[in-house]
């Protein structure tokens, strides 16, 4: 269904990516798929795919610029090198920029390191129209998360080992107090429930959350 694309970051560099589009509409609103700490496999490439079920054009940007894993120690290693800033202010932004040439409007939707990635991109990449971050946050020096004006919805999973439940309370308690728009919900379920060829793969979890998500995006994005 999707393709590989190269696209530019607003610093003029390029930045490759897998595009999912939906059957003959050019102005399907758009949404940029932001991956786990693995990479841009074909877990990632087939969540494009759904949301192109779904009508939209859907972008995932190849943050790891090639590099794909099974391995945690690697994925560890990979995400750990990786210039969170650069990426959400560059290729993120770039992503989101290269979708709204087309589409009136684009979300940003992200999963574990991604779903970090999507609370900075609604802090920083003022193109982007809602954001959707599942079972990731930035660490609290990243910026001051009370300044986001964009729609921000977040999933929380009571049983995550690797983002601490009680970092995400106090993530909420911050929006509170800096008035943002934003949702969240829990979820009896561990880190990542919704890759299904995880560990902690959920099914009611999974499907209850992109249910949200998807009526989230078509409120801010149709």
């Amino acid at each position: 269904m999707g393709q590989m694309i190269t696209f530019k970051r607003p610093d003029g560099a390029d930045c490759n990516g897998y595009l999912s589009e939906p059957p003959g509409n050019d102005k399907a609103p758009g949404v940029v798929v932001i991956q786990e700490w693995w990479g841009l496999n074909d877990q990632i490439q087939g969540v494009a795919d759904r949301f192109a079920g779904l009508g939209y054009r859907a972008l995932v940007p190849d943050l790891y610029k090639g590099k794909v894993t099974l391995d945690a120690a690697e994925a560890s290693h990979l995400m750990t090198n990786l210039n969170f800033s650069d990426a959400a202010t560059q290729d993120i932004r770039g992503a989101t920029q290269s979708l709204k040439q087309k589409s009136p409007k684009a979300g940003v939707v992200g999963f574990c390191m991604g779903g970090a990635l999507t609370v900075l991109s609604a802090m920083y990449v003022k193109d982007a129209d809602a954001c959707s971050s599942w079972y990731g946050f930035p660490p609290e020096e990243a910026g001051d998360v009370r300044t986001i004006r964009t729609p921000l919805q977040l999933h929380l999973a009571e049983e995550d080992a690797a983002f601490a439940p009680e970092k995400a309370r106090a993530l909420e308690v911050k929006l509170r107090e800096g008035k943002v728009p934003f949702e969240s919900y829990w979820y009896k379920a561990g880190h990542a429930f919704f890759n299904e060829n995880g560990q902690n793969y959920n099914p009611e979890s999974a499907k209850l959350a992109w249910e949200r998500t998807i009526a989230f995006f078509g409120k801010h994005l149709k």
